[in-house]
């Protein structure tokens, strides 16, 4: 990601949270909305913030839009800024525009106006809080698809002190263990041999129905 560029566009609490992120990775951002507090807000986190009504024709490649490698569409709520900011990019030659979509109407008509992304943030929340809240065992559930899903939950205390090769964690429940998490620690180069540390976290790969199977026998 380091190096990107990327126009976030419309700073709502999405776009401003995804912008500021991009920044802190050390990618150049170029940060547009059409209210000045906003970009006040912004504008010493950024590459460069600026105000402008994204409806008004050709306002994206006056301000040079076109030089970016990814485009974010983050406003939704406004259907003719949305529209208009993702026929701007991708009519400039944008590689890459993602657009953030209200609702499945709104996402298909970003589906046929050429966006290469859609993205619904608030269903996927819902999505992510619902099988955490159904999970209870897991401390945090990422869904890749709608088979798979990476999952996070405390260690058992009957794993500690056992290696992955001892506890055959795939065979029994048929998940991969991929990371062990101490505080904001994660490793992810696990040595199969070695033995579990107390007072941690795993973080496991799998296909939904045996994550789910698996969360009583993790919890016991």
């Amino acid at each position: 990601m380091k190096n990107k560029s990327f126009a976030v566009i419309g700073l709502g609490q999405f776009g401003m949270t995804l912008a500021v992120t991009l920044a802190e990775s050390d990618c150049d951002v170029l940060a547009i909305d059409d209210k000045e507090e906003n970009i006040e807000e912004i504008s010493e986190k950024v590459t460069y913030a600026v105000k402008a009504d994204v409806r008004e024709p050709g306002i994206l490649k006056a301000l040079g839009v076109q030089n970016v490698d990814v485009a974010i569409i983050a406003v939704a709520e406004n259907l003719e800024a949305s529209i208009s900011a993702t026929m701007q990019a991708k009519d400039l030659g944008v590689p890459f525009v993602v657009a953030k979509s209200m609702n499945s109407l709104h996402g298909r008509i970003l589906d046929k106006i050429g966006a290469d992304k859609i993205i619904y943030p608030e269903q996927s929340m819902g999505l992510r809080v619902a099988r955490n809240l159904m999970s209870g065992g897991y401390l945090d559930v990422f869904e890749l698809s709608s088979e798979f899903s990476i999952a996070e939950f405390a260690i058992p205390e009957s794993w500690i002190g056992k290696s992955l090769v001892e506890l055959n964690v795939r065979e029994c429940f048929h998940i991969n263990i991929i990371g062990v998490k101490q505080g904001e620690n994660v490793t992810v180069d696990l040595k199969p041999s070695e033995p579990l540390p107390e007072h941690c976290s795993v973080i496991a790969i799998g296909k939904n129905k045996d994550l789910n199977a698996s969360s009583e026998g993790l919890r016991s």
